[in-house]
């Protein structure tokens, strides 16, 4: 998961970037960066940390120019500490490409060993985004063999890459003197859209992005799909994968996304009141409804879904805990240690709406365990009598490989435990599942169009079809972050063998 994000305008493009990315910044805490364009030179700036600290006064006025595009980057794998691996990439033939990319390639590996061996292009870092850029270099070196490069010829190079390519992509290239370019995987896991203002087209990963930098979204970018706006601000569009099928990543409803983004017609604030109205159905078959006194949901994800539980079940929905806003999202965050340690920084529980009562926490999704035990533990400190949990996601059993970080089934709580050693393991006196079937059921009535959901982590079924069980065996790769993460930790966390080079 990481947060992209590329425009066309008539007047200089830093700053308006610049406020993407921050609208953007839930997406990916780890790196930032921004490259522009005037005419055919291009600037660039990149760095570790979030946005704010990343772009100085200093760093801004090194980057004038009306085309550009900018990533914030959330690790999969590769190295967390890699400077070398903060986005955009840039590739000087043909043309000079800078790209962003949002996913994961699961024929990675291949890829790099094809480029070396026949393609004859170096790969310098562990990402694959650099390896999706040179590919896409190679196909645009072969389909432009005239100037001035045309949309047609733009199309056929990302034809060829969706015949090379596997797993998820959401990519914003820019072709230095000739324009802006994006593109999305034949299955539209990763999300992408496209909006628009006076003198300006901008495409970004969600309608957040666009809404809050005055652009009016138009639609998303179909699966399969290229857009390439030329230096004059044309749209061009084709359909370049042979079998396209829209299945976006149900994860980005459940978690990842900001609720007031619409991500291919659906919005997460309303798929989010659609599961809590699902888990209510789960809670009221587990436990009487007089047995709780109160619903309260863990900070931000599962607030919609918390109240329209509460609404539901009949009982008080209240907040009992207090966030602290300057401590990023634990779930993407290196190193477990690391995870544990900020629970506590991030979270403080109010006593009052806790002393004496039994309590049903709400939380979006439960995935290694770790902030829900910690949870549970906070709250009987508060002095709840009882403590329940409620997941408005179902179990977490297998390996995402499309861009989550979850790399290996032994770090899920859910792989090989029962529901009711989950319950013991987090110390809750009850535990509730949503149902993956009624989850996928209650997002997709909310459009009925799309062809399904990208819901491996849940269901251990692979979309793209290129991912085989001895791929979800755990290989033995460490990297600098997981080997120095302290004392506290479970150990070095291994990675997917298909995973080594995912960094976005």
């Amino acid at each position: 998961m990481c947060g992209i994000v590329g425009v066309i305008s008539r007047a200089p493009v830093n700053q308006l970037l610049y406020d993407a990315l921050l609208l953007l910044q839930h997406r990916g805490q780890d790196a930032a960066g921004i490259v522009t364009m005037q005419g055919t030179k291009c600037w660039m700036h990149k760095a570790r940390g979030m946005v704010r600290d990343v772009f100085r006064t200093r760093n801004m006025r090194g980057l004038p120019g009306t085309v550009g595009l900018g990533q914030v980057r959330y690790p999969t794998a590769g190295s967390a500490d890699s400077e070398e691996e903060a986005q955009p990439f840039y590739v000087n033939a043909p043309f000079g490409i800078v790209l962003v990319h949002n996913g994961n390639l699961t024929n990675a590996r291949a890829l790099k060993q094809e480029l070396f061996d026949v393609d004859r292009r170096h790969i310098n870092t562990d990402s694959d985004s650099e390896v999706l850029i040179n590919v896409l270099a190679h196909e645009l070196g072969r389909a432009a063999r005239d100037l001035p490069l045309t949309p047609d010829a733009v199309f056929d190079a990302v034809a060829a890459v969706h015949r090379r390519v596997r797993g998820s992509y959401a990519a914003i290239a820019l072709i230095a003197g000739h324009g802006l370019l994006a593109f999305r995987d034949p299955y539209g896991i990763r999300p992408l859209c496209l909006g628009q203002s006076e003198g300006e087209v901008m495409l970004a990963s969600e309608t957040v992005a666009l809404q809050g930098t005055g652009h009016r979204p138009l639609r998303d970018v179909a699966a399969g799909e290229a857009v390439f706006v030329d230096l004059q601000g044309q749209v061009h569009t084709r359909q370049c994968a042979e079998r396209a099928s829209l299945n976006p990543c149900i994860f980005e409803y459940v978690y990842l996304a900001r609720p007031d983004s619409v991500i291919d017609g659906i919005s997460v604030y309303q798929a989010r009141l659609n599961l809590g109205e699902a888990l209510a159905q789960r809670v009221i078959n587990t436990l009487a409804p007089s047995e709780i006194d109160v619903v309260i949901p863990i900070p931000e994800s599962s607030r919609p879904s918390a109240m329209q539980l509460a609404q539901k079940i009949g009982r008080p929905y209240r907040e009992g805990f207090v966030k602290n806003r300057y401590v990023g999202r634990t779930f993407i965050m290196p190193g477990q240690a690391v995870r544990k340690k900020s629970v506590r920084q991030k979270l403080n529980a109010i006593g009052l709406e806790f002393r004496g009562r039994n309590v049903l926490l709400v939380d979006d999704s439960i995935v290694r365990g770790t902030t829900s035990k910690e949870i549970v533990q906070m709250a009987r400190e508060a002095g709840a009598r009882r403590v329940y949990m409620a997941s408005a996601a179902p179990p977490v059993r297998w390996p995402n490989v499309y861009g989550i970080d979850m790399p290996t089934r032994e770090e899920l709580i859910a792989h090989g435990r029962s529901v009711e050693e989950i319950r013991e393991y987090i110390g809750a006196d009850a535990l509730i599942y949503q149902d993956v079937d009624a989850m996928k059921r209650v997002v997709h009535q909310l459009n009925p169009a799309l062809a399904g959901f990208e819901a491996s982590c849940f269901d251990g079924h692979y979309i793209t079809g290129d991912v085989r069980p001895q791929d979800l065996v755990a290989a033995p790769e460490v990297t600098e972050t997981e080997a120095g993460a302290g004392a506290d930790d479970d150990g070095p966390r291994s990675r997917l063998s298909l995973h080594s080079g995912a960094t976005s």
